[in-house]
């Protein structure tokens, strides 16, 4: 257990399992996998509408009917209805490659040739399959595939390249197909009766008429790679879209027998799977790109154009920063693309324009990734101008200049800060300064540059004049940083020497050197320190304005990735190759917490609010949340759940935050199963803060409606009592009757109920009064209150009321001694349970509530009493 608890992964759209498509009623819906877990789609926005718990491993395929959605993973099938885990179907004995939504029934076919028959109707956690084919020794199924009209029968391809007609009733092969001496990579029914499409390895498309064995026309791929995905248009226009290993779509027209359009650019991975809409123009295509996209058929020359899409990174994020208070991260990958992901709303994420890229790379005939910026390397942002000018600066891989961005646009700024060096070299750092209105660029040869953001001109370079040549370091710029004053700068050479500048006059000030090479810095503005990570694995802080080394951090056995302050500059995280994440305390100078993950991290960013920590990690496409236990757990000791200098192994987050059913014939998912573990952990936690009064989480209409009950009752009195109407029926009390008809009580026994009602009224006052003190009493002789306080919190306003009405001075005997009154007794109890908590300062809000309404009822007392005595 750490500081930092798994929360979830955000930016996975789907992976490489074919999606699934249902209908229900007039919305379409589309069901895809994300690793471990799934997620549906409303296709009409293509908008999230649920995400499935996690399973143990990760999802081979998947099938869906109305809300039911079956998922294969290992040898073991997942039923959910919607996110819930009804059942798990367990039969195969091998690694499971497809299902087949069969009319009731799914077929599951595994790598070692067995296929099952599952019926679903009634769901069953220890369903049996109702049949079962064992399929031929030389025969590898690849695909599945149910013919249109065809009752009871499947087509089988086979890597070999054969097919296979079978009947699962009888259980019996009714005919095979010789092939085509290529390996069958998908297949698909048509609208027209018999015919089917055959999409082989070798990039062929063959339309085969399966009742007489007949081929009617073959196409072929011009890029090289297998067809993996097919699909029959069914809204009257002849066409079929095939999708093949290199991301290009291409759409064949069946009357003229030729290629119609190709969409070139339409994924930069393997096109998974195709699927017309139901007599609609509207092709919807997945990829191992990490995007969903809709094409439609709109246009005058029938060229399909993109409709909507959903996508994430394709390739690795490497630089994260937290933006807009926390609520969006930018993200820049390897994939050349500059994206924003919301962490509150899925659906507000999206990349960043960069000038018409779809468009010059239809013209130009080329993808869309050649024509993008290269990968980022490093940026900075500021929000301060957002709504002015371009307040995001990006620097590139092997690239002499920088872009801006603007992003209240979310596009690609209208400058680009070229630094005017003699020997122009890529920008290796920059920084925009507090204010939003410069930004400062180094390059790999030392030069260091200020523009001005609005204009995108220079505002002179910082060069130091005892290097041999007019630059501002000897070898590359690793690191540039600004103070909230825009008074110093400080910028870092790799060859290990830090230098501080006059931000204004461009001078240099101080300088000091490291000893080693320097990797990167990170500053915090408000405490002036700066971390460097040299080659040696060790962080270093310094004070930038005592010019000396302040803390020596050293635990890393692998190069450092990156390093984050917290807001208040108490806390210093770092991650490292060696797969830990460490958290180090700048005021105690010591290591508090370090945890181990699977993936080694690449990137880190802390949120300004210090709740949430978000990495990214080596070959993962996805951005993964931390949420920071100790904002949450009520305790402010953070070593009662941090690990201190041990090292705790733990998982990375899922994309979705339940899990799967905990055992075979349970129903509910583990996450439940964790709800105890959590409430009891909560409970341990729960302790008083010194100095500080504790709220009663009651809700404020409760308390509040105790403090103003006389005022309420006021207002809710009658204006006038209620009118006898002029004919008032006769009233005899009435016996409910099986038959209908209406029997009469005689007159004594409705008296004698009406006594009987009168009496248990009284013994229900007189028990719950006794009962109100039956736990005052109880807790004043265990001095302790919680019990009596958990009990007067579970009363209504006007109950509570009632109570502290009956306490009071029965009579005016001054002759009695005040120890034989049992309500002075009360009372006492009464105002030492105040006294306990409000020097306990718990429940705070509701005990000052009470003892208002309290002093209203003697108030109200000892005026009825000064009426009676005047009287």
């Amino acid at each position: 257990m750490g500081i930092f608890e798994a929360f979830r992964a955000i930016g996975y759209i789907t992976s490489g399992v074919p999606f699934s498509v249902q209908r229900l009623g007039t919305e379409t819906f589309v069901t895809v996998s994300v690793g471990k877990a799934f997620q549906i789609y409303n296709c009409a926005k293509l908008n999230l509408v649920l995400v499935g718990p996690q399973l143990p491993k990760k999802i081979r395929a998947l099938a869906s009917f109305r809300d039911l959605t079956f998922a294969a993973y290992g040898n073991e099938i997942a039923v959910f209805k919607r996110a819930h885990q009804v059942a798990t179907w367990s039969r195969h004995n091998a690694k499971i490659n497809s299902l087949l939504l069969f009319g009731g029934h799914i077929l599951s076919v595994d790598v070692e040739c067995n296929l099952f028959i599952w019926a679903f109707k009634e769901i069953d956690q220890n369903l049996a399959p109702i049949g079962h084919i064992m399929l031929d020794d030389n025969f590898t199924p690849s695909c599945l595939m149910h013919p249109d009209t065809y009752l009871n029968k499947v087509i089988i391809g086979s890597q070999e390249g054969t097919l296979q007609l079978w009947n699962v009733s009888t259980k019996k092969k009714l005919y095979e197909f010789k092939g085509w001496k290529s390996s069958i990579s998908s297949c698909v029914s048509s609208p027209a009766l018999d015919v089917v499409a055959i999409g082989c390895a070798d990039g062929t498309i063959h339309v085969h008429n399966i009742r007489y064995d007949e081929e009617l026309v073959t196409f072929t791929h011009s890029t090289r790679g297998a067809v993996t995905a097919l699909s029959f248009s069914t809204d009257g226009q002849p066409l079929l879209a095939s999708g093949g290993s290199s991301g290009v779509i291409s759409i064949w027209n069946l009357e003229k027998r030729r290629l119609q359009s190709v969409i070139r650019d339409a994924h930069d991975g393997s096109v998974l799977s195709l699927h017309f809409f139901a007599n609609e123009p509207v092709l919807m295509s997945s990829s191992s790109d990490n995007s969903v996209k809709m094409w439609i058929f709109d246009t005058s020359d029938g060229d399909p154009r993109l409709l909507r899409f959903r996508s994430g990174h394709s390739a690795p994020p490497q630089c994260i920063r937290f933006y807009s208070n926390g609520r969006h991260i930018l993200s820049a990958g390897q994939d050349r693309a500059f994206r924003l992901f919301s962490i509150i709303q899925d659906q507000q994420s999206r990349e960043l324009s960069q000038r018409h890229v779809s468009k010059r790379a239809k013209k130009l005939r080329m993808k869309e990734e050649e024509l993008k910026l290269k990968p980022v390397i490093a940026f900075d942002c500021a929000e301060i101008r957002e709504r002015d000018w371009c307040n995001v600066v990006t620097c590139h891989m092997d690239t002499p200049q920088a872009y801006v961005w603007r992003l209240q646009n979310f596009v690609l700024g209208e400058h680009i800060l070229k630094p005017s060096s003699e020997n122009p070299t890529p920008v290796k750092a920059c920084a925009i300064s507090a204010c939003g209105n410069f930004a400062i660029l180094g390059t790999a040869g030392g030069w260091m540059e200020r523009f001005n953001l609005q204009s995108g001109m220079s505002r002179g370079s910082y060069q130091d004049t005892t290097e041999r040549r007019s630059c501002a370091h000897e070898g590359e710029v690793v690191g540039i940083a600004c103070d909230s004053t825009n008074t110093l700068m400080i910028s870092a050479g790799y060859q290990g020497d830090i230098k501080v500048w006059d931000f204004k006059g461009r001078e240099l000030k101080s300088r000091w050197d490291v000893g080693c090479s320097v990797v990167k810095i990170v500053f915090n503005r408000l405490n002036g320190l700066l971390a460097t990570v040299a080659d040696d694995f060790v962080i270093r802080l310094f004070d930038v304005v005592a010019l000396r080394m302040v803390r020596k951090f050293e635990g890393h056995t692998d190069r450092v990735t990156d390093m984050c302050f917290s807001e208040d500059g108490k806390w210093l995280l770092s991650s490292s190759m060696d797969g830990t994440l460490r958290i180090w305390d700048v005021i105690l100078a010591r290591q508090i917490d370090a945890v181990h993950v699977d993936v080694s991290i690449t990137a880190l960013a802390l949120s300004p609010n210090m709740d949430i920590l978000a990495t990214t990690h080596v070959d993962q496409n996805g951005v993964y949340l931390w949420v920071n236990q100790s904002m949450f757990s009520g305790s402010l000791n953070v070593d009662s759940y941090a690990s201190g200098k041990e090292v705790v192994s733990i998982g990375l987050p899922s994309v979705s935050s339940t899990k799967g059913s905990a055992a075979e014939g349970s129903n509910e998912p583990k996450e439940n199963n964790l709800q105890s573990k959590d409430s009891t952990t909560f409970k341990s936690l729960d302790q008083q803060i010194p100095n500080l009064v504790t709220l009663s989480l009651l809700p404020r209409s409760q308390w509040q409606s105790l403090i103003n009950l006389d005022i309420i009752k006021v207002r809710n009195k009658p204006v006038e009592p209620p009118k006898k109407p002029e004919k008032a029926p006769f009233f005899l009390p009435s016996i409910p009757s099986l038959s209908g008809e209406i029997l009469f009580k005689p007159i004594e026994s409705a008296n004698e109920e009406a006594k009987k009602d009168q009496d248990d009224g009284r013994k229900s006052i007189d028990a719950a009064s006794s009962q109100f003190l039956q736990f005052l009493h109880s807790s004043a002789d265990m001095k302790n209150f919680s019990a009596f306080t958990d009990y007067i919190k579970s009363l209504s306003p006007s109950t509570l009321d009632m109570e502290l009405r009956m306490l009071q001075i029965i009579d005016d005997d001054d002759q009695q001694e005040p120890e034989k009154r049992p309500e002075l007794v009360s009372i006492e109890l009464l105002l030492d349970y105040f006294v306990h908590e409000i020097s306990c300062r718990n429940n705070f809000e509701f005990v000052q509530a009470v003892i208002r309404s309290t002093g209203k009822q003697f108030d109200a007392n000892r005026d009825y009493k000064g009426r009676q005595e005047s009287c």
